[in-house]
């Protein structure tokens, strides 16, 4: 009885090679895929129409009932049980990523879904500075010219020495102004989240993120009572999807990505999110990032992909 060979790429590879590889396909079209999703969460803010405040509570509302459902179902909700220092940092982790999303949401409707998200990534930044200056940590030479450099593009890619022609005359505005210290805000209590990620070792990122909503949830339903409630179909449509498309479907897809691939990979892919960011804001509202930012990003992504290699 004649064998069946197997032909074409993975025949010339070994069996555990060949399941390495595919693993990490997998893993790369994961990342790319909640990547891309990230990047049309401008979009649903824009639409939604909603102040920052009532948007975070819708985000970390369906958030939460998202992520719920995806323990459940990956029967991953014993994870979710914290006591002592583990729930202490999951609060103050907690607290800290509703200021940054409603920094972050504010400084969209201020300046650009692009500019917004391009400005958000120099986080990296902050959690070297801060991990120096609070925890004494060491910063290598190489790590310091990396942060100049992530500066030198920051600066570039806020648009502030353009002549505004994409953005608009808002370019010059003390309201665009506003919005660039929002983002840079909402970066820095991000980076705070990194680092009680990073202390809190044993709170995993299921647990923290399902934390984070719920203490959101909590702790902002005042607000919407007190101001309003959208009017009932794409006004509930719009912010709603952030929490499930944009914290339960994406966390699900880059963390299943993660879990595929090395460190070095999971860096680089990290950059899906604000570039699909600034397409989808050129072909959904046409604006585009003028010369002088486009080497500003480019800039910051050697720094910073620099910074994570020497992490």
């Amino acid at each position: 009885m004649s064998t069946l060979m197997p032909s074409g790429p993975a025949a010339a590879l070994p069996a555990p090679a060949a399941a390495a590889a595919a693993r990490a396909r997998q893993g790369t079209a994961l990342m790319v895929a909640g990547g891309l999703l990230l990047g049309t969460l401008g979009v649903f803010v824009e639409e939604g129409g909603q102040d920052p405040l009532t948007t975070v509570w819708f985000r970390c509302a369906f958030g939460a009932l998202a992520l719920l459902l995806w323990g459940v179902l990956s029967g991953r909700c014993g994870e979710l049980r914290l006591r002592g220092r583990a729930l202490g940092a999951a609060l103050a982790a907690g607290g800290l990523m509703i200021l940054n999303w409603a920094l972050f949401f504010g400084a969209i409707t201020r300046t650009s879904i692009g500019v917004a998200t391009v400005v958000f990534h120099v986080q990296p930044l902050w959690v070297m500075a801060l991990g120096a200056w609070l925890l004494h940590e060491p910063v290598s030479r190489r790590q310091a010219a990396a942060g100049l450099l992530a500066l030198l593009g920051l600066v570039l890619a806020t648009g502030l020495f353009d002549d505004g022609a994409a953005l608009g005359a808002t370019s010059r505005t003390a309201d665009y102004g506003w919005g660039l210290a929002m983002c840079l805000g909402g970066s820095l209590s991000y980076a705070g989240v990194t680092l009680i990620a990073q202390r809190a070792q044993a709170v995993g990122s299921f647990a923290l993120a399902w934390w984070q909503c719920l203490v959101g949830m909590l702790l902002l339903a005042w607000w919407p009572m007190l101001h309003g409630w959208p009017s009932a179909g794409a006004a509930w449509a719009w912010p709603a999807g952030l929490g499930v498309v944009h914290t339960g479907l994406a966390y699900v897809l880059l963390y299943a990505g993660m879990a595929r691939l090395p460190t070095g990979r999971i860096a680089v892919l990290q950059f899906v999110y604000p570039a699909a960011a600034v397409l989808i804001d050129w072909a959904v509202y046409g604006r585009a990032l003028e010369p002088l930012q486009i080497a500003g990003v480019a800039l910051m992504g050697l720094a910073l992909a620099s910074l994570r290699r020497s992490a």
